[in-house]
């Protein structure tokens, strides 16, 4: 996860995917940004060497790729020494493969066609670790979950088992909010609110904050149903 500073460098990101229409386009919109610097962008195939070679902030990985699938990449992305946060990108919200992204770890979902002004407030959220749903994509998300099951999910039985305050830092997860925007709201300091959502995690057994956010809207704490890419401010401290 990248801190933040008033002066911190431009975010670094890297662009994987096998259309180099698609690599062209985000490349120009995320470089219209005066605080974003796409490194490198390239097909699946030279992805893990960029990474390495480059040390990117956020990466944006196509979901499927013919030379290689972008979980394959994901999960070895995932295992690199202080890996960068990862944003899948996919044409449809109802890519059948959203639910296993999630499980390996992905920080956020992209769809291609994404608004530029969001796409450029998510690519920043990434960057503090908050994460990146479009509200369509939860929908997806959730409704993957087990149909009519009359027993509660085993989500539900970890959210029953957290403190009262631990709830309300779960909503706040899920409404993609910053550690400092965290430590605002319930009056307290960033390094307690850091703590705070590294309990919440650690309670929920995930691996991330998205994955947090999936479930807070399953146990009914969001509403509307939306987990929204805020405008994230790069001079706020996140984790």
């Amino acid at each position: 996860m990248r801190p933040t500073t008033q002066s911190a460098p431009p975010l670094r990101v890297l662009v994987v995917d096998d259309e180099g229409l698609i690599r062209s386009g985000l490349t120009m919109i995320l470089g219209s940004a005066g605080d974003i610097d796409v490194v490198a962008s390239c097909e699946g195939g030279r992805a893990l060497a960029a990474v390495r070679d480059h040390r990117p902030d956020v990466v944006l990985l196509d979901i499927r790729m013919p030379d290689v699938d972008g979980l394959t990449l994901l999960r070895r992305i995932r295992r690199l020494p202080e890996p960068p946060e990862v944003a899948m990108l996919t044409t449809f919200d109802t890519d059948e493969y959203l639910g296993e992204a999630l499980a390996l770890g992905a920080g956020g979902f992209l769809l291609k066609d994404t608004d530029p002004d969001r796409l450029i407030r998510s690519v920043r959220a990434l960057a503090t670790g908050a994460g990146c749903l479009s509200s369509s994509v939860v929908r997806r998300l959730r409704d993957g979950g087990p149909a009519g099951a009359e027993e509660p999910t085993p989500s539900a039985h970890a959210v029953r088992r957290l403190t009262g305050r631990e709830r309300e830092v779960l909503t706040h997860i899920g409404h993609g909010r910053s550690n400092v925007e965290i430590a605002a709201r319930m009056f307290f300091s960033v390094a307690t609110a850091k703590d705070d959502v590294s309990a919440v995690l650690t309670k929920l057994g995930v691996a991330n904050r998205v994955q947090a956010a999936v479930i807070a809207e399953r146990a009914g704490l969001l509403a509307p149903v939306e987990v929204p890419c805020p405008p994230a401010d790069r001079r706020e401290g996140a984790g």
